[in-house]
C-alpha cells in the first residue's frame, strides 16, 4: 500500500443541494444518473412529506432547483428506495427495500421494483411476496435492450438468502439464480453489471465457502457470474484477510473484461474494529485476483461501500462511508497503486458518509449524494460535485 496523498479546494468541491427538512427527503444513499439535459436524477432512503417518511425520488436541475418526483409511503408503492436508472424516453426505473405487500416481511412488505414517467407518474411493476421470488431489493436495476429489468434481492429465494432476477417489460419476474449460503454466497446488496453476452457479474455480501474467513462468523463473500443460460460461477471467494470481505459495492468493467470493486471489511491490519478497513480489487478474465489498494482507516478514508467508476487513463475513483476527517472520502486510485483523497467529509455544510457511487458529469467532474451533513438544521445531506 502506498501512502495516500491528498486533495484540496483545488479539487472544486462545492455542495450543489442541501436537504433542509425530512419532508424534503433525507439521507441520500445511492448515487445520481444524469439525462441530456444535465438534470440530476436520485433518491432519499428516508424522509419525504408521507405519514412514515419512507423516502423520495428526486430531480436536481442545472440551476440547482429541486422538484420532488414522487414520496414514497412504505405501502403499496413501496418504501426506502434504492438508485435509479433511466430509459431512453426518460422513464426512471429503480427499487424498494420495503413496502408492497404489507403482510410480507415481518409486516413491512418485502419490496417492489416501480416506474416513475416523466410526468411524475409512478407505476409499481413488481411487489414481492417474500418467498421464493426474492425479498428486500437493495441494488439499482439495470436494462437491456428489449427492456428487460435485472437486479438482486438480499432476501427470499428457494434458501432465503437473496436472488438475481429477471422482470419482463410486461411484469413477469423469473428468479435466475437463488443463493444458497454456501459456496455461491449469500446476500447480493448490489445490483449487476452486464457484458454485451448478456452474462451478468456482482458481488455478494455473505456466503463463499463451507469455512468462516478471519475474524467473522460467517463466510466473506464472493464475486459471482450468471450466464445468459442462468448457469452461476464463482469467480472468487473472500478469505478476510489481505484480500478482503464483505463486498458491498458492484462491479466495474472495463473493455478488456477486468472486474473492479471494493470491499467493506478485510485487508491487512487491525483497523474499523479489528475487521480491517476495506480494499480495491481487480479480477482478470483469467480469474486472477489482486488487491490494488487496502485501506489504513485514516487520512485515507475507510469502509467503502460503493461500486468505481473509472477514466479514460485507467484511474479509479470511489468513495468510502467513514474514516478521512471522521465522516468519509472521495478517493482516486492510480494505476501505480497511488491513493489521492479529492475529499474528505468535515460533517459540516459538506456532508458526511458518502454512500453512493460517483457519476460522471463532464470528463473531468463528477457528482454524488452524502447522506448526512449539509444543512446544519438537519444534517440530512447533500448532493454534491467535484473535480477529479
Amino acid at each position: 500500500m502506498l501512502v495516500p496523498q491528498h486533495g484540496s479546494a483545488a479539487n472544486g468541491f462545492r455542495v450543489l443541494y442541501s436537504f433542509p427538512t425530512t419532508e424534503d427527503g433525507a439521507s441520500p444513499q445511492a448515487g445520481l444518473i444524469k439525462d441530456s439535459a444535465g438534470n440530476l436524477y436520485g433518491t432519499t432512503f428516508y424522509g419525504g412529506n408521507t405519514q412514515f417518511q419512507e423516502g423520495t425520488a428526486f430531480k436536481l436541475a442545472p440551476d440547482g432547483t429541486k422538484a420532488v418526483l414522487h414520496n414514497f409511503s412504505g405501502g403499496p408503492d413501496g418504501g426506502l428506495p434504492a438508485g435509479l436508472t433511466m430509459d431512453s424516453a426518460g422513464n426512471l426505473y429503480g427499487t424498494t427495500l420495503q413496502g408492497g405487500l404489507t403482510d410480507g416481511c415481518n409486516g413491512h412488505g418485502c419490496g417492489v421494483v416501480f416506474k416513475i414517467a416523466p410526468d411524475g407518474t409512478q407505476t409499481v411493476l413488481y411487489t414481492f411476496s417474500g418467498g421464493s421470488d426474492g425479498a428486500q431489493p437493495e441494488g439499482a436495476v439495470i436494462l437491456d435492450r428489449k427492456g428487460n429489468l435485472y437486479s438482486t434481492t438480499d432476501g427470499g429465494g428457494a434458501n432465503r438468502v437473496g436472488t438475481v432476477f429477471r422482470l419482463t417489460p410486461d411484469g413477469k419476474e423469473k428468479v435466475l439464480h437463488s443463493f444458497a449460503d454456501g459456496s455461491d454466497g449469500a446476500s447480493p446488496v448490489a445490483g449487476p453489471t452486464m457484458d454485451k453476452a448478456g452474462n451478468l457479474y456482482g458481488t455478494t455480501n455473505y456466503g463463499g465457502g463451507g469455512n468462516l474467513c478471519e475474524g467473522f462468523g460467517t463466510a466473506c463473500g464472493t464475486i459471482y457470474k450468471i450466464a445468459a443460460d442462468g448457469t452461476e460461477t464463482i469467480l472468487y471467494a473472500f478469505t478476510g484477510g489481505i484480500d478482503g470481505a464483505n463486498p458491498v459495492g458492484g462491479l466495474l468493467m472495463d473493455k478488456a473484461g477486468n472486474l473492479y470493486g471494493t470491499t467493506e471489511f478485510g485487508g491487512f491490519g487491525s483497523g474499523c474494529g479489528g475487521s480491517g478497513c476495506g480494499t480495491v480489487f481487480k479480477l482478470t478474465p483469467g480469474g486472477t485476483f489482486s488487491v490494488l489498494y487496502t485501506f489504513a482507516g485514516g487520512s485515507d478514508g475507510g469502509q467503502p461501500v460503493a461500486s468505481l467508476v473509472g477514466d479514460r487513463e485507467g484511474n479509479l475513483y470511489g468513495t468510502t462511508l467513514f474514516w478521512g476527517d471522521g465522516y468519509g472520502v472521495v478517493f482516486k486510485l492510480a494505476p501505480d497503486g497511488t491513493q489521492t483523497v479529492l475529499h474528505s467529509f468535515s460533517n459540516g455544510n459538506d456532508g458526511a458518509y458518502p454512500w453512493g457511487a460517483l457519476l460522471k458529469v463532464s470528463r473531468n467532474k463528477f457528482a454524488s449524494t452524502s447522506s448526512g451533513g449539509g444543512d446544519q438544521n438537519c444534517f440530512c445531506g447533500t448532493v454534491f460535485k467535484l473535480r477529479k
